[in-house]
């Protein structure tokens, strides 16, 4: 399930529940989708439970992380969540580590994720530079020019000091402490000693020499030594008289880490991070269609895992030594594969909820972000998502044999960002990444035109080939593959686009439609179970025979009502047949409360059958045929 979320502390109170309590997280942070908690115990029904919720797209297990994928809106229910959960002050520890790669991949998410936005920002800006500069060759030499520039570059040269923020609440540290730490690694002082030692000056510390290493645009250096600091602070912390800790553990913590950075930490994790940067970069010259095909056709399912933010340190390791970066360029043409299968399972479904939801992540999938399109379509229906990775490696081979960069850093690769790949040095860099982006966006649309992408098998079950017989009202005959869903209340219908709460309308939480009752009554849409009723009984879940699951969610925002104005029929666990009376409800008391009464009704595993068929019809009646969903 998917959507906006209006009630964010609710989902995140839910959330926490479900993990097993405030006792069992270890760590909560939170990237451009996902809320990514650490947990000591894993509760194997966790998952599922919490992959249901409304607004919930759904949940991954990986790299030690209990990773909630919201969307747009896990800001909001991030900061609900940690308001529930004193992580600051939590014991370091007790935490499950996991293994060493997934506390790397774990912190690269923590450290990077919520400034993120920041530095794509900066980057669309420095696009934007690139391409005024070509349509006007004398902007450069602009006012205007020059304060645009150093605008969007000082997210880039004062990013130990973000590092510090982020780093210190993951580390739990004292931020102050780290900002005031890394904010000396970018002091102009310190560049211009840098710069003497790099003409031949010897500078040294208590007799250790220093280097001519800096620290502007730098991830390891700032990264070691906010995480070196927390063990420090709190040695301090707990060693130090109360009285004078406030003032002598920062000044304690001030001397001792600022040299030990530019002395030794800087220039031996600066080296690492080059190293790194240099192995790819071997891969990257000597055999370019290799990399473009690693990169092109296996980059989002590194996604999908939330593994991603791994990469970051080496990326801005090469736009540091060298002003460029192949690895985005190819990362681009990945990104925008994947935008194609959207496109291309929108132009193919006859469906208008999958368009819908397909439009809306085609276009997230424009700024860079694309786990809307991965989670809502393409790996929904799996066939979009081969053919947009296959598409992907086609089109950063192609883009190869151009020897593609970009030379400015985006935070959000993607069809925004291929202005990035614009240089007068390299002039055929962006011909080759327009290339890739071609045949990424274009390749994958024909596929799915002409092998379907997924649901091609399903048959329309009109009058002309259901077995159903004519004029018949009051009972419906199922063909083998085919369930056939009747109307559970009798009012006006109207599109599930068309329900006043992004939650349902997004169609993230499966396919369906909606009715304005025009009685008090739910009834039994089709023989089957009651799986769940809602404490506040304004919503229920049903499940057929057959296993077609259905939400009836009786208005909107009624949870607030307390179950005052619902009186049950059932309970869960309860079988039922069609047309039995489920639920009985007061609807002019809750408009007189100033809620909707209308009211979703959605097959919530709409993902597991090729098609959910709507019948065209304005108004519902008792044992009214609404959709079939066909297997």
């Amino acid at each position: 399930m998917s959507g906006k979320v209006r009630d964010y502390s609710k989902l995140a109170a839910d959330i926490l529940k479900a993990v097993g309590g405030e006792e069992n997280v270890i760590g909560a942070t939170r990237c451009a989708t996902r809320l990514r908690l650490v947990l000591k115990r894993s509760n194997p029904k966790a998952k599922e439970q919490v992959a249901s919720m409304p607004g919930v797209i759904t949940v991954v297990e990986n790299s030690g992380q209990f990773q909630v994928v919201i969307g747009q809106h896990v800001g909001e229910v991030f900061e609900e969540f940690s308001n529930l959960v004193n992580i600051e002050t939590s014991d370091v520890e007790n935490e499950n580590k996991g293994t060493i790669v997934n506390r790397i991949i774990a912190t690269m998410s923590a450290v990077f994720a919520p400034f993120i936005y920041i530095l794509a920002a900066a980057g669309i800006l420095q696009g934007g530079l690139i391409l005024i500069n070509l349509l006007f060759n004398s902007f450069a030499e602009t006012g205007t020019y020059q304060v645009l520039s150093f605008i969007s570059w000082s997210p880039f040269t004062f990013l130990p000091i973000f590092i510090a923020i982020t780093a210190s609440k993951h580390f739990k540290t004292n931020t102050y402490i780290a900002v005031a730490c890394c904010a000396a690694l970018v002091s102009p002082t310190w560049a211009e000693m840098a710069a003497q030692i790099a003409e031949g000056t010897n500078i040294s510390f208590l007799g250790l020499a220093l280097t001519q290493t800096t620290y502007t645009s730098s991830v390891l250096p700032p990264l070691f030594l906010v995480w070196i600091l927390s063990y420090l602070e709190r040695f301090l912390n707990k060693r130090m008289n109360e009285v004078i800790r406030p003032l002598f553990v920062p000044l304690l913590c001030m001397v001792i880490m600022v040299p030990l950075t530019i002395g030794l930490i800087g220039p031996i994790t600066t080296m690492g991070a080059n190293g790194i940067a240099n192995g790819y970069n071997f891969l990257a010259e000597n055999a370019p269609a290799l990399a473009g095909a690693i990169i092109g056709s296996f980059w989002q399912v590194i996604v999908i895992f939330g593994v991603h933010w791994g990469i970051t340190p080496m990326v801005l390791a090469n736009f540091d030594l060298y002003g460029r970066d192949s690895f985005q360029a190819y990362q681009t043409i990945a990104v925008i594969a994947q935008v194609g299968a959207v496109l291309g399972v929108v132009l193919k479904t006859k469906s208008q909820e999958t368009r819908k939801v397909g439009i809306s992540a085609g276009i997230t999938g424009i700024f860079g972000i694309t786990e809307p399109a991965i989670y809502g379509v393409t790996l929904r229906f799996k066939k979009p998502f081969i053919f947009g990775c296959i598409s992907g490696a086609i089109g950063a081979i192609a883009a190869s044999f151009f020897h593609p960069y970009y030379f400015a850093y985006a935070g959000l690769p993607g069809p925004l960002t291929i202005v990035n790949g614009i240089n007068a040095d390299y002039p055929m860099s962006i011909w080759g990444i327009l290339l890739g982006a071609v045949i990424a966006i274009l390749l994958p649309i024909i596929l799915i035109q002409l092998f379907g992408y997924g649901e091609e098998t399903a048959k329309e079950a009109d009058s002309n080939n259901t077995k159903e017989t004519q004029g018949q009202s009051e009972d419906f005959v199922s063909q083998v593959n085919e369930e056939i869903i009747q109307a559970p209340l009798i009012g006006k219908v109207v599109p599930l686009s068309e329900v006043p709460d992004e939650v349902f309308s997004s169609g993230m939480m499966g396919e369906g439609f909606a009715i304005v009752p025009s009685d008090n009554k739910v009834y039994g849409p089709f023989d089957g179970t009651v799986v769940m009723v809602a404490p506040t009984k304004h919503a229920i879940g049903l499940r057929s025979k057959t296993g077609v699951e259905l939400l009836v969610h009786i208005g909107l925002e009624t949870v607030k009502l307390d179950g005052i104005p619902f009186g049950l029929n059932v309970k869960e666990g309860d079988e039922f047949k069609k047309g039995d009376l489920l639920i009985e409800f007061d609807q002019e008391f809750i408009q007189n409360q100033g809620l909707q009464t209308i009211t979703p009704v959605i097959v919530t595993n709409s993902a597991a059958y090729e098609e959910v068929i709507m019948e065209d019809i304005k108004e519902s009646a008792f044992h009214q045929k609404m959709m079939t969903v066909v297997k």
